[in-house]
Parts: structure tokens; sequence; C-alpha cells
């Protein structure tokens, strides 16, 4: 079964084919990035309309690639999101189901996400955690099955990769901020500033960011009071980093012990951040997995592996919708 993966939750476009036999097949993303950055963040019109101009040639480049003239199912990420992003991903799933004939199966995005390793050559077996960190999300996760999830934390205020893009945007670094934060980053002293580690000396497995972000926050404003920004600015890129991650990594390993895993999943845009990388591989004793790169962001590989894994399991799906907010425990075991 050749499965087509519709992504358009937000400011990236992707598509992919996913072989029930072969595996991946043909993928490709258009990043707005460009579109957006003028603006400081991502504009939900803008992103609309530009996933209606993508989407087709996408589809067309990835079924070539694929060596095939059409599917045998669609899945498309059905929310949560930017509704109208959704909409569009959604609407053309509809379309090309009813002119193919084919089953569509509405995904979890962040299903995509945690499902995302199962890509490589070496994918975790369940059960394991997951580590979801990206600019939307920020969650913990026990998974024992597909479908079969319970959120164990998740943050109360902002999503660490919001977080991050809010600090770049404190320090006067371009869009997106994230990755433009963590490079500073590399420069600086991640002592040099004192900042909180929120939600660690309280118990339960949730996340806050917001105090932190206000932390950085006052810091900038007194710095700038003594007119030095400037020379500060990698210092505390590198502070804010140090504290996050160690927010991140504390919490992770604290779900780990306490649901006795051993296989810890990280995904989503931050999980490729090197810090992180680097502390959890200093710090958990069990074995991690992390997507490529390229499938830490958003993309339509994971969305059509994921389409693949639920069809195969429960057969023909027909569902279309597009909803900004879904909780990941309102999703079922296939079957």
């Amino acid at each position: 079964m050749n499965v087509l993966g519709i992504e358009t939750s937000c400011d990236e476009t992707g598509v992919a084919v996913y072989s029930t036999e072969r595996g991946l097949v043909a993928h490709a993303l258009h990043s707005q990035v460009d579109l957006h950055a003028v603006y400081g963040g991502v504009v939900p019109e803008i992103a609309s309309r530009d996933h209606q101009r993508r989407l087709l040639p996408l589809i067309h480049e990835v079924l070539t690639e694929a060596g095939i003239e059409r599917p045998d199912a669609i899945a498309h990420t059905a929310g949560p999101g930017l509704v109208g992003a959704l909409m569009v991903g959604s609407g053309m799933a509809a379309g090309l189901a009813l002119a193919w004939d084919c089953p569509v199966v509405a995904i979890h995005h962040m299903e995509g996400h945690l499902l995302a390793p199962m890509l490589e050559e070496e994918p975790p077996e369940y059960p394991f955690l997951a580590l979801l960190v990206s600019g939307g999300h920020t969650m913990l996760i026990a998974v024992h099955g597909l479908g079969e999830y319970r959120v164990l934390g998740t943050t109360l205020d902002d999503a660490v990769g919001e977080a991050f893009d809010k600090t770049a945007k404190l320090l006067g670094l371009g869009y997106p901020g994230g990755p433009a934060l963590a490079k500073l980053a590399e420069e600086g002293n991640d002592s040099a500033f004192a900042l909180p580690r929120p939600m660690l000396g309280r118990p339960g497995l949730d996340f806050s960011f917001s105090g932190l972000k206000t932390a950085v926050m006052l810091a900038v404003r007194k710095v700038e009071q003594e007119g030095d920004l400037a020379s500060s600015r990698a210092d505390l890129a590198a502070s804010f980093q140090r504290a996050a991650i160690d927010t991140l990594v504390a919490r992770a390993l604290k779900a780990a012990k306490k649901e006795k895993l051993r296989r810890l999943v990280v995904a989503g845009g931050v999980g490729a951040n090197r810090l992180l990388r680097t502390e959890i591989a200093e710090r958990f004793s069990g074995h991690v997995y992390y997507p490529r790169l390229e499938f830490c962001t958003d993309n339509g590989a994971m969305i059509a592996m994921a389409g693949a894994l639920r069809l195969a399991d429960a057969g023909d799906v027909d569902e279309i919708r597009a909803q900004a907010r879904w909780s990941l425990d309102t999703l079922m075991a296939p079957g």
C-alpha cells in the first residue's frame, strides 16, 4: 500500500509517499520562513494561501519520484494547528480521495512527531517515553502502542520552542529565532546570568516557560540600562538555553524513572538542539531515539507513515476534518 501524506498544520507544506513494503519512497517540503520573516512570526492567512499554491505541485513531484500515478490511500494532518492551514490540507485530501476513490485517514500532528523515529533503520519498540518539543508543544507521553498514549506532562503556558523564539526576539535576533539563539549561545557563558528552572521544585511533570522568559526580559532591561546589551547578548542566549534544556532533561529523566521506561523518543523542532542531545546522552541511561534532522520539524513523511500504520490496523477509514485544538489523550488504538 502506498500512502500519500499531507502536512499543512502551520507554515511548512510537507508531502510524502510511504510504502508499506518499501518504506519512505519520496518526500518534499516547502518552508514559508521567508514569507513570515518580515512580520516576525507566522501570519495565518499568508500561511493558508501559500499552502494552496504549493500543495498540488509538491504532490505531483512526490508521486513522480515514487513512480506511481496515484496512491492507495491518503493521510492528512487534521490538527492541532492553524485551522485555515489545516483546511487547505484536508480539503485537498477530500478532493483527491474522491477523484482517486481511495480511503482517507486524519492524523494527529503530534502523533506524527512521536512516531517519526519509526522512519529510521532502528525504530524504537513499544513501550517508550516521548518528549515532544516544538514551537507549539512541550509534552511528555508514555507510549504503549499505536494510539495508546498517556500524557504525563505538558506546558502550562509557552511551549519551549515558543520561549526560544520570544527570547530571541528580546535579544534582537531574526526569525525564526530558536535556531539563531542556539547558534549564538555557543559563543556565550551559560552561567553568566542566574535564570530560574521553572517547575523543577514542584511535584508532577508539567512544564512552564513564561517565568523564564520574564526573567530574561528583566535581565535584558537591566543590561540595556547599563548600555551593554551587545556584549552580553551571547551570555544571555547561553544562560537561557541552559535553563530551558536543564528543565526539559530533568523532567524527562523524572518521567522515565517514574514510568520505568528505558527507551526515550525525542521529537519536534527543538529535538534538533545540540545541547539537548548532549545532555540527554550524558544523563539518560537507556536508549534514545531521534528522527533524522530533516524530520524533526513538520514534514509529510511522518504523516504518511502514521497513516500507513493506522490503515494497516483499521482498514478503510474515511475521515475529513480540521481542528485547531485536539487533545492527544482522545486518540484511540486502531481496530
